[in-house]
């Protein structure tokens, strides 16, 4: 039984010998993992995020010229699921029609009575005017019956013969007034009844736009593709969404998918050194294999805040130089944006850059030591930092402080290499700026 006991104790020991060995084993492994001193063409960059988007694209639109007809909004009631390929002529969209019929049916009421007016206008135009004509018939008569007594008077007496031609004269005067009074009523019966058709031909016509305008309200695809919703400041438009009716009133697109663009936002410490035509690595968050190549072709000359931040940042808009059929519209890529080379320098990891107040310095190996040897550390990017002095190319540098690091002495450089490189600040060689305090200060690739 003891031995038994012995035995499971001993076999325990032997297990944590074995844990012991291989965890402090790691741990010298791991403080002595080395890096070599590179020397060569080393890339400023800037790294953002981005969301994919066609370069161009055909519009869905709905009905235009709302406005006029006092429908500001309409809502999408029904929209075919982004992504879908759809045929020519092919339904798209369904746009509510409630204000637009409720419209109509205020229009069609005030077409009725117009309609109502013009007819009692006609009617009171052709009694007005028939009085008038009766009025001139009896005038005629009137007339003759007065020139039939005047010629009967001449074997009256001289005072009964000029009464005669007196009444003559009131019955011609009285003809012609009823003449010139037919003629102005009939142009004032004219006038009323043109005002009163207009009003009528007004309202029809009204009438007529919106009936055309309603069928419109079912959007159809106006060519072959593939339907993306169209995002504003509002976000996505999407099946319930209320859209403006001012601009184009977009509903959705049918982006061209062999030219796509990567938009992305920079922030404003960064900004001042990307430019159209600097050249971008890109990859697709969906397809990590896959590299793309690109070209800056826009930056924003005005700012915009976050939504819920105080971030700034500015749109920049990148040209995917190459195709392929698994890029579409809203996927995630990440573009690297080559702001400036500098040529003929020596880097390394940033990891392996250590410094301590206002001096950097490296733990360097040389032969069977570890040498704690300051540097000047210049321009860096996300991954490498510019060691102008301090280390020569291939030199192995320590990723990790070794043990009693705080204990080693510093190897100094002399007052002459210092000088040397206060005298030529690094701003003289290249005008970029330092990319790892800007990568300290902000958020990469922030985007929308």
């Amino acid at each position: 039984m003891k031995q038994k006991k012995v035995g499971y104790i001993l076999g325990g020991i032997f297990v944590l010998v074995i844990i012991g060995y291989f965890i402090f084993s790691r741990d010298s492994k791991s403080e002595l993992i080395t890096i070599r001193v590179n020397k060569g063409t080393f890339p400023i960059e800037v790294t953002t995020t981005g969301e994919l988007f066609a370069k161009s694209s055909e519009k869905i639109r709905g009905p235009q010229g709302l406005p006029q007809m006092q429908i500001y909004s309409v809502k999408i009631l029904k929209l075919v699921q982004e992504g879908t390929r759809v045929d020519s002529g092919a339904f798209v969209a369904a746009l509510d029609q409630s204000e637009m019929t409720s419209k109509m049916k205020e229009i069609e009421t005030n077409r009725d009575k117009a309609l109502t007016q013009l007819t009692q206008r006609q009617i009171d135009s052709s009694l007005n005017l028939r009085r008038l004509r009766d009025d001139q018939i009896n005038l005629t008569y009137d007339l003759e019956q007065k020139k039939t007594i005047q010629e009967q008077s001449k074997y009256e007496p001289k005072a009964i013969q000029r009464q005669a031609e007196i009444d003559v004269e009131k019955a011609e005067r009285g003809m012609e007034q009823a003449r010139k009074s037919y003629g102005l009523q009939y142009q004032k019966e004219v006038a009323n009844m043109d005002d009163a058709n207009a009003t009528y031909s007004q309202a029809q016509r009204k009438l007529e736009q919106m009936q055309e305008k309603i069928k419109m309200f079912t959007i159809f695809a106006p060519k072959k593709g593939m339907v993306i919703y169209t995002r504003n400041w509002n976000g996505r438009q999407q099946e319930g969404s209320t859209v403006d009716t001012w601009g184009d009133f977009t509903v959705a697109e049918l982006p061209d998918l062999s030219k796509m663009i990567s938009r992305t936002y920079v922030n404003e410490i960064d900004i001042s050194r990307v430019k159209t035509g600097q050249e971008v690595r890109i990859g697709i968050d969906a397809f990590p294999d896959k590299k793309f190549t690109g070209k800056v072709t826009e930056v924003a000359n005005v700012g915009e805040q976050l939504p819920n931040t105080n971030a700034k940042v500015f749109e920049v808009n990148i040209l995917i130089n190459e195709f392929d059929s698994i890029l579409k519209p809203a996927m995630t890529s990440k573009n690297t944006i080559i702001t400036a080379s500098i040529p003929n320098v020596m880097y390394a990891p940033i990891e392996a850059v250590f410094s301590n107040d206002s001096i950097s310095y490296v733990f360097k190996k040389d032969g069977g030591s570890i040498i704690k040897q300051q540097v000047i550390a210049g321009q860096s990017n996300n991954n490498e930092i510019i060691l102008k002095a301090g280390v020569n190319e291939n030199d192995e540098l320590l990723l990790l402080p070794p043990e009693n690091a705080e204990k080693k002495k510093l190897v100094q450089l002399s007052p002459q290499e210092l000088k040397k490189f206060e005298e030529i600040p690094e701003t003289k060689k290249n005008p970029a700026t330092n990319v790892k305090a800007a990568t300290k200060n902000t958020k990469p690739g922030a985007t929308r």
